[in-house]
């Protein structure tokens, strides 16, 4: 294991355990640097990738502290969508379109941390209310985090509930945009014709690192998006 990996895996067990709670200072660069006999460079990069993750934050010329739970709070709350059909009182089931093994695209090689052809894993997966298509989830998953996806059966459970069992969830982007479907989005979701699409791009990730990128792809008309806030200032 890297040395920055190393004092990151340390620092997190720290967190988890409660020895260091929300708001406490943690060791500086300096500290860091000398308690595990590296450079402050390599300090400092396990310091800025848990900052940019937002497991820390930093306050100019006093240090680094641990981060309120809720500042690392999602805009969009991350549900099981079997669980919001069903409680929504329809019946849920999924189509398994297709679960392979993939040379990397450059796009995915980026957004996972993998090397360009390096193998990937891909699912392509109809999620539908009662008998109405409701959602078309193009997903791609680090093989290095999650070595057994393809082994899964995913018309009994969906992706988003077997990643989190096998690699807890620690953070997700959502970048979330209307597009116009092309014939084969049309053709799965039952479209007769074209109409505005709300498609939701997700990268997630676990303590170890990213470990999908979904596209997540839903009629207007039939699908939406809401979410509730919290904010905490550091005390």
């Amino acid at each position: 294991m890297a040395k920055f990996a190393e004092i990151k895996e340390f620092m997190l067990r720290q967190i988890e355990s409660g020895a260091w709670p929300e708001h406490s200072r943690v060791p500086s660069e300096n500290e860091l640097a000398e308690q595990f006999s590296v450079s402050r460079m390599t300090a400092r990069r396990a310091l800025q990738e848990l900052t940019e993750q937002g497991i820390l934050y930093r306050t100019q010329g006093v240090g680094s502290f641990v981060a309120a739970l809720k500042s690392q709070s999602s805009l969009l709350e991350i549900r099981n969508i079997a669980d919001e059909v069903q409680s929504s009182g329809h019946a849920y089931r999924a189509k398994l379109l297709q679960l392979t093994e993939l040379p990397c695209p450059t796009i995915v090689a980026t957004a996972l941390g993998l090397k360009r052809n390096e193998p990937v894993f891909f699912s392509l997966i109809v999620h539908y209310s009662d008998a109405l298509p409701l959602q078309l989830e193009a997903r791609y998953v680090n093989p290095k985090q999650v070595p057994l996806y393809t082994q899964q059966d995913f018309q009994e459970i969906t992706p988003h509930l077997y990643l989190s069992q096998i690699a807890p969830l620690t953070e997700a982007e959502h970048i979330v945009e209307a597009i116009w479907p092309d014939d084969f989005t049309c053709q799965q979701l039952l479209l007769r014709k074209p109409e505005p699409c709300l498609r939701l791009t997700r990268r997630t990730f676990s303590r170890d690192g990213a470990v999908s990128l979904a596209y997540l792809t839903s009629p207007g008309s039939r699908y939406r998006l809401g979410g509730h806030l919290n904010f905490a200032l550091p005390r």
